[in-house]
């Protein structure tokens, strides 16, 4: 197994090269002197205040120098990649917060014998020193179904515990308060993890290895094991299994919770899950506590405490009244802490009605008579046309793009197909191009849907007052222009612009008096066919081709091939 690629300077000065560009990114940060130690900038206004303490092993941030501010820690105390912080760092924090004016100081410590053992033995050198610290251990961890020796776990609810703890401290609270407080809060919350993947120190190869049809319950944000390893189920329904393991009685782990309770959420990013994810398992999270009866005051979402590149999720659940609702939202200048929007998360929000089409839409009439019966022949030799170019198109896009070209366009021809079914056309050739449009930019998708809708749309000006027969050239001349002042492609840059502007420039005789529009037609139809063809010896200057080098294009552009196909089953239309 190879050991994972790593953004790092050196792997024995992670940790404090992390830490070092956190406070150089934030100035109301600073480092302890010979130590890895983060502290406030503003130390002096601990003056009279209760200071906070924590830390831990690096490899989880933001957790926990990102929590450092008013309304927060005081400062933190950071160990090597998922180690312990030394005893003698620890003391010398307290130490710089006691001689600040702190009158007392907490130590908020996850429950990991490391952390308590270290975190421990600094306390009493400092109370052997004068110093009034206390300590609370935080442990969350709902994964065990038999309460361990250990205890639980301390996870992501730990940061639930600094932001409570620093609301108290900044508005003036004893140390007996805050601790009691506190104290009782730890007992109030739970918290589970899901992993998709392992985690992986720098210079070392990942902590454990998962299938790729597999996911880890309950695991520690350490990679430690969890409580089963489970096949990989769709969101909700893992999500349910978390929230069920949670709240399961037979759990002596669980978090108790009855319908009609009221809870903080935090649906936590371990690392490695896309933004995309994270949102999803919110919604479905929210959805589910739903169901249970249970109120969700606040949500919180993002990542909060990680395990370096761990694709996974935790979830915290902490049961809450109005007076600590009143203390999570409390401002902090945390920098790591998201700006929540005050108020409850529901599944199902009042919905904005979608604004009416402004534009005025003529009386619709059925499709009768010449001019409408050659509309729907015209229409439907398109549609077939590029029906049975779909391979072809395909075949040519898969040089330069991804393959599914005559896809699209197959699928533009059957969404055309069911809207003549389903009703009448439009009766004037403006609304029958905006129509179109429509219908292209909600079924076609890609980029030649919204093209073709552009091109479409700006067509259909010049057709609103006009029936004269250069009307069509300048139509023409509308539509390119529009596709080329948005999609940035011009003439010459392989695309499908290169067949309509050839198309363009021969129709332009329609602005010749006694112009026949046949005949003027079939030879912007050859122009446009000549210019796809000619996109074979051109290097692609826009879209996804100009990504490609030349020398791999060896046939025409799949869109300008397409553009000219549709122009020959409109004359093929028209002669029908």
């Amino acid at each position: 197994m190879e050991v994972p690629k790593k953004l790092v300077c050196s792997v024995a000065s992670c940790a404090e090269d992390a830490l070092a560009g956190l406070v150089a990114c934030n100035p109301g940060l600073q480092l302890l002197q010979g130590h890895r130690v983060a502290l406030r900038s503003d130390l002096a206004a601990l003056q009279g205040r209760v200071a906070l303490l924590s830390g831990g092993g690096s490899g989880h941030e933001p957790a926990h120098a990102g929590y450092i501010g008013k309304g927060m820690l005081s400062g933190v105390v950071a160990g090597a990649i998922f180690t312990s912080p030394a005893v003698g760092s620890i003391l010398a924090a307290i130490r710089a917060v006691t001689e600040a004016g702190a009158v007392g100081t907490l130590l908020i410590v996850k429950n990991y014998t490391g952390d308590r053992l270290n975190f421990g033995l600094a306390l009493e050198r400092a109370r052997a020193e004068g110093a009034d610290v206390r300590m609370v251990v935080v442990g969350d961890d709902c994964a065990f179904a038999s309460q361990k020796k250990a205890g639980r776990r301390g996870l992501c609810g730990t940061v639930l515990v600094h932001k409570v703890a620093g609301a108290m401290a900044e508005a003036g609270a004893s140390l007996d308060e805050i601790v009691t407080r506190v104290s009782a809060l730890t007992k109030a919350m739970g918290t589970l993890g899901l992993s998709l993947s392992p985690c992986s120190v720098p210079g070392s190869k990942p902590t454990f290895q998962l299938a790729n049809d597999e996911m880890e319950l309950g695991l520690g944000i350490h990679g430690e094991a969890g409580v089963r390893r489970m096949k990989v189920m769709l969101v909700d329904e893992a999500v349910e299994t978390m929230l069920a393991h949670m709240t399961d009685p037979s759990n002596a782990s669980h978090l108790p919770l009855s319908p009609g309770a009221s809870v903080v959420l935090v649906v936590n990013n371990l690392g490695g899950l896309s933004c995309l994810e994270l949102s999803i398992v919110a919604g479905v999270a929210v959805s589910s506590l739903e169901r249970r009866g249970v109120c969700i005051a606040r949500a919180l979402v993002g990542s909060f405490m990680t395990a370096l590149e761990m694709a996974g999720i935790s979830l915290t659940l902490l049961l809450v009244d109005e007076e600590l609702l009143r203390l999570i939202d409390a401002e902090t200048t945390a920098m790591a802490w998201p700006n929540v929007v005050t108020g409850p998360a529901i599944s199902q929000r009042p919905e904005v009605e979608a604004p009416k089409e402004r534009m005025e839409t003529a009386k619709q009439v059925p499709s009768t008579g010449p001019g409408m019966e050659r509309v729907q022949k015209v229409l439907a030799q398109v549609c077939s046309t590029l029906l049975g170019l779909q391979d072809k198109l395909n075949e040519l896009d898969r040089a330069a793009g991804d393959g599914d070209c005559g896809h699209t366009h197959a699928r533009a021809a059957r969404a055309i197909q069911e809207w003549m079914r389903a009703q009448p056309l439009p009766p004037s050739p403006a609304h029958l191009f905006s129509a179109l449009a429509d219908l292209l930019l909600d079924k076609m998708g890609g980029s030649s849907g919204v093209l073709y809708g552009l091109f479409l749309t700006a067509a259909a000006h010049p057709l609103h007052n006009r029936s004269d027969l250069p009307v069509w050239a300048d139509a023409v001349d509308a539509g390119i222009e529009a596709m080329q002042r948005y999609g940035g492609a011009a003439p010459g840059d392989r695309t499908m612009l290169d067949a309509l502007y050839a198309a363009a420039q021969a129709l332009r005789a329609l602005h010749s008096p006694g112009a026949n529009l046949l005949t003027v037609l079939a030879s912007a139809v050859e122009s446009a066919e000549a210019a796809a063809e000619s996109t074979r010896h051109m290097e692609a200057g826009a879209g996804r081709a100009s990504y490609i080098s030349s020398a791999q294009l060896l046939q025409p552009d799949p869109g300008a091939v397409a553009a000219a196909a549709v122009l020959r089953a409109v004359l093929e239309g028209l002669q029908g």
